[in-house]
């Protein structure tokens, strides 16, 4: 592990930009004229930034952890709808008025920018006509104006230090194009002023984490799953298999099912407890009627995640309703102080993981766009490695790595393991070459820089 550990940190010591083409040999780093001519060694601490779907991570390299998490979602207001609904009247004027119709002023336009709002104290307080945006779609980033705020958060807020002095290591999916490698290496030295870049995925930090260079990374995030087989530090692109399915997608198929048990959760910011007595404390509820509906399921969602992370439990065997229906009830207590019973719900939502299927018999899921394109994590997994050379499927097999908060639920692993010994085992297959590891889910692209 050691071994693998220092060539990586060798070559980050180097920080070449890599835009997904091989270095010609012996050829310098790239980095912009003028850049200091030593970036590796004691003297400047590299900073490497982890964006996923669901949360940033940023810190120094060489550490344990990073020094700051928060969530990558963003809030924005429309400063032209909030000052259009503060004077209705002035509005009303200048639409009547044909020269106020004519082509907006640099003031105009600068009202009609959003303001956003990055970090978890920032979501955490409730504003009128917020919205709650995600600057990802689909695992790939579609908001650059939100990802540099993302960015100047981490760097000014979080860290308190100047990117300028600091080399980065940007972590970013396997799945992830040229044109967004090339976009993010223009808003790092454009913006930033970076003095060294180097761009690398999340499935080969992943390997490198865990002391291989060659692997299957099964990384399950927030926005979806993605499946990797890395061979010598490369992504196998022709091998790489995604899933629209992740912990934001379980979380919704959790809230759903309990709404349609008649179980309302309570956003944070629309109840108060009012004491009426020593001990005693009655439940207020709070009206806000410019609160967007973005917002209040962005705080729905957090307290259903918590309920989806503190009582499921992946089931030993695919779900079945019959089977399940007695099943012993888990209580959860709400914010509110009420107090619900979860039970077959914490054996199907996990399952979905493996059987794509049952979220279409949760009420109020919109079925996939292309359900024939949504497998189970056995199917990607097989279809990954069956898309691999066959000199190299018995090393994929015995070095698969569970990455992402999703795949720390509990029994994931085991399920896994079970399902693809059945498989090669119908095939007449050997089974004792099958390992899985789980080793540090929620920080893999982290582990490697040390």
């Amino acid at each position: 592990m050691r071994t693998h550990l220092s060539g990586l940190q060798t070559s980050l010591s180097r920080f070449k930009l890599n835009l997904g083409f091989p270095s010609p040999p012996h050829h310098p780093a790239l980095v912009p004229s003028g850049a200091p001519s030593m970036y590796g060694g004691d003297e400047v601490s590299a900073i490497v930034v982890d964006l996923g779907s669901y949360s940033c991570k940023a810190g120094y390299a060489g550490e344990d952890a990073p020094k700051a998490v928060f969530p990558s979602a963003v809030g924005a207001i429309d400063q032209m709808e909030v000052d259009s609904e503060a004077n209705p009247e002035k509005e009303a004027d200048s639409t009547q008025d044909p020269k106020n119709s004519a082509k907006p002023s640099d003031a105009d336009k600068s009202k009609a920018k959003r303001k956003l709002y990055v970090g978890t104290q920032a979501l955490d307080y409730r504003r009128d006509h917020m919205e709650v945006i995600s600057p990802f779609k689909d695992g790939v980033v579609v908001d650059w104006d939100m990802v540099d705020n993302i960015w100047n958060h981490a760097f000014r807020q979080r860290l308190l230090i100047d990117p300028t002095e600091h080399p980065m290591l940007l972590a970013e999916p396997s799945i992830n194009t040229a044109q967004q490698r090339e976009k993010a290496a223009e808003v790092m030295f454009e913006t930033y002023k970076v003095p060294a870049l180097f761009l690398a995925k999340n499935a080969v930090l992943t390997s490198f984490a865990s002391g291989r260079s060659t692997s299957l990374v099964v990384d399950s995030g927030g926005g979806s799953t993605v499946v990797a087989a890395v061979h010598d530090g490369y992504v196998l692109q022709k091998a790489v298999a995604t899933s629209p399915i992740g912990g934001e997608f379980l979380t919704d198929c959790m809230m759903k099912s309990l709404e349609s048990k008649g179980i309302v959760i309570k956003p944070r910011y629309s109840f108060k407890k009012k004491e009426i007595s020593p001990g005693e404390y009655k439940i207020v509820d709070l009206d806000f009627p410019n609160t967007t509906e973005s917002y209040r399921l962005f705080c729905t969602r957090a307290i259903a995640g918590d309920i989806k992370e503190s009582v499921s439990r992946v089931p030993d065997s695919a779900y079945d309703e019959a089977s399940y229906a007695n099943v012993p009830m888990t209580s959860y207590e709400l914010p509110d102080g009420q107090t619900i019973e979860i039970g077959a719900d914490r054996f199907k939502i996990p399952d979905i993981l493996f059987n794509p299927s049952l979220a279409l018999t949760i009420p109020g899921i919109e079925g996939f766009s292309d359900p024939a394109s949504v497998k189970g994590l056995p199917q990607m997994v097989l279809e990954s490695i069956n898309r691999c050379d066959v000199d190299i499927r018995r090393e994929l097999f015995s070095s698969i790595l569970l990455a992402g908060g999703t795949s720390s639920m509990q029994q994931l692993k085991e399920r896994l393991e079970k399902e693809l010994m059945e498989v090669l085992l119908v095939y007449l297959f050997a089974t004792s070459f099958l390992n899985i590891y789980s080793y540090f889910t929620n920080f893999t692209s982290w582990i490697n820089n040390l």
